[in-house]
């Protein structure tokens, strides 16, 4: 009854499966395999055996339960594609993860399907994860979907209630201006509908699922378009120099004059060369290849290969739709490296112009991203991006945005170039070439940055002096940033009101940062008594933050009083003096707590030292706040 089918991914038509983790999207995957004859020899017993272990019916989904923490979790946690052959057309089903802790992966999943099947469980209708999908559909641009309401069975089958859910799911489409190709009344579980029509809903006359998936529009070609080759790499081999890359958008022949990215430089291309092929006379869109140009120029990774009079876009602000993924806020002044196709571009978040609640899915005024929330947002960078704006259905000016630690926290469809708004400062920073991973390899550990809080007289800036000399001692790129110095130099305007020890706060976070970004560990030393301050040093910094509280009693730090300032405060010759007459919010869970009262500074250092060590050396030190 099974066979094992072999399918050209690269050939394959993509079609995304998305859905609530609860929606049966894993359990839709292994019956629609079963019953278009897709499974390899021997799975069906396989599923068999592991659902009787479990007291269970035969559970389709085991079928996608590769990984051990999907059978522990119960949810799919990374994007698998299947080769799957249908009626003679090969297919690659994407099953995204459904589970909100894992979306991250739907981004790089489902970029480039043709076509989504949105499922939904009939007897619960759009839930919070249907809404979040449904936007991602529409981020990513795809604009065939096929809605399978799933679990019909729960609802007796009943066409009322049925059509009921479609109404509610066609209305959230319409409102992300999404509309669904079909919808599909199904039950998985049983087959309802899957690849054979359900006896149990005589009134349903559409297609099922299989026969909707065969009637997919086939991809049109991006073969007619203006050309795009993005370099992905320059080879020299003998007295040849190679460019290579793969032909996103329209043709090339030998002979044709290019334009060589931002630097505008024209060049004839010389030949066309393949992989285990003779050379070319012309190569299209989806080819491979590796051109020789005239004047041997030398283009550079990211750089776009495409004709002179359908040159694209180029601007240095962008705006874009923002998917974001990481589970802190995204707020304006934060950077980033844009990948685009084969280019990176450092680029700062200028503005957040509007975010959407995924409530209602209205656009509102924000001045944060909320965790995997989307946003319209503005990127500047310091040098010109070229692309083409984003196209539903197409991979144009699909981007993501990463991190320092190359991890992808968003995506970032480019919708165009962005104006700048009147009395805007026009701000371009400007990035390092040099990576975070080459400035961990030369030096041995992470950038970090380690904020010690605590009362005047709590030792704060002894012990950071004497972990210092011990780090140093240990190759680690230390500096220490002390309140007093700063305040006698970059902050000696600044006065002690609460404003102005917020912006003392501020001007230090900004520093430890870029010290942070050059691969240093930074010791600061600030009293910073408010929470909020020391909220706002955090989200300056960003990864790689931790506070320390160095806590010592006020009897302990009055009595040991080593700048004469508790008794200059309790003659009335200080106000608002920290612990006398202003207070200090000691935090209430910090990364680490070195209590000075009774301990020797030595003891105390070791205590300090040990955990920059662990957390530098180790790469244990992920964003910690207190």
């Amino acid at each position: 009854m099974t066979k094992n089918t072999t399918t050209s991914l690269d050939a394959a038509t993509p079609i995304v499966i998305v859905g609530h983790v609860d929606h049966g999207k894993s359990t839709l995957i292994g019956r629609l395999l079963h019953d278009t004859d897709n499974l390899q020899d021997g799975k069906v017993a396989q599923i068999i055996e592991s659902s009787k272990k479990r007291g269970l019916k035969i559970e389709w989904s085991f079928l996608l339960d590769s990984l051990q923490i999907e059978r522990d979790q119960g949810v799919t946690v990374d994007s698998t594609r299947i080769p799957f052959n249908l009626k003679g057309r090969e297919y690659v089903i994407v099953d995204a993860p459904g589970h909100r802790q894992f979306l991250r992966n739907m981004i790089t999943g489902a970029a480039d399907a043709e076509a989504a099947v949105l499922v939904v469980d009939a007897s619960e209708g759009a839930r919070e994860q249907t809404r979040r999908h449904a936007m991602l559909l529409h981020l990513i641009g795809i604009r065939h979907i096929i809605v399978l309401l799933n679990k019909v069975d729960l609802l007796d089958f009943d066409q009322a209630k049925i059509e009921a859910v479609q109404a509610d799911v066609t209305d959230l489409l319409t409102r992300l201006d999404l509309k669904a190709a079909l919808f599909v009344p199904a039950s998985a579980r049983d087959g309802d509908n899957i690849a054979a029509r359900s006896e149990n809903m005589p009134w349903y006359t559409g297609p099922t699922l299989t026969e909707a998936l065969v009637a997919v529009p086939t991809p049109a070609s991006r073969a007619e378009l203006a050309l795009r080759l993005p370099v992905q790499d320059v080879y020299r081999f003998g007295d040849k120099r190679y460019v290579a890359g793969r032909i996103e958008r329209g043709r090339v022949r030998v002979g044709d004059t290019v334009v060589i990215g931002t630097q505008k430089t024209p060049a004839r291309i010389a030949s066309i060369e393949g992989w285990h092929t003779a050379p070319q006379v012309s190569a299209y869109a989806g080819q491979s290849v590796a051109v020789t140009l005239e004047p041997d120029v030398i283009p550079d990774r990211g750089d776009l290969l495409h004709h002179r009079e359908t040159a694209p876009v180029e601007a240095s602000r962008v705006r874009t739709r923002l998917f974001w993924l990481r589970q802190e806020p995204l707020r304006v002044g934060e950077s980033f490296r844009l990948r685009l196709a084969t280019a990176e571009h450092a680029v700062t978040v200028t503005a957040i112009e509007s975010v959407v609640n995924l409530e209602d899915l209205t656009e509102n005024p924000g001045e944060e991203v909320p965790p995997e929330g989307f946003a319209q947002i503005i990127l500047s960078a310091s040098e010109n991006i070229q692309f083409d704006p984003f196209t539903p259905g197409t991979t144009d000016g699909r981007g993501v945005l990463v991190d320092r630690q190359q991890r992808i926290v968003g995506g970032a469809p480019l919708m165009g170039p962005a104006e700048i708004a009147p009395g805007e400062k026009v701000i371009h920073p400007s990035a390092s070439h040099v990576s975070v991973q080459d400035r961990e390899r030369i030096k041995g550990h992470q950038g970090a940055v380690f904020w010690l809080t605590g009362l005047s007289g709590a030792g704060k800036t002894t012990l950071a002096r004497a972990a210092e000399n011990r780090l140093f001692a240990a190759g680690v790129d230390v500096t220490v940033l002390d309140g007093d110095t700063l305040r006698a130099g970059l902050c000696s305007d600044l006065g002690f009101s609460e404003a102005d020890r917020t912006e003392n706060v501020r001007r230090a976070a900004e520093v430890a940062r870029i010290l942070r970004d050059a691969g240093q560990v930074v010791l600061v030393t600030l009293i910073s008594p408010l929470k909020s301050d020391r909220e706002l040093a955090a989200r300056i910094i960003g990864e790689n933050f931790a506070e320390i509280f160095v806590d010592a009693g006020l009897d302990v730090c009055e009595q040991r009083d080593p700048k004469g300032l508790y008794a200059a405060a309790r003659a009335g010759k200080i106000s608002s003096f920290t612990g006398i007459d202003a207070p200090y919010e000691a935090p209430h869970s910090p990364a680490l707590r070195v209590e000075t009262g009774a301990q020797a500074v030595d003891a105390a250092a070791g205590e300090l030292v040990t955990f920059v060590e662990a957390t530098v050396r180790t790469g244990a030190g992920q964003r910690k706040r207190g």
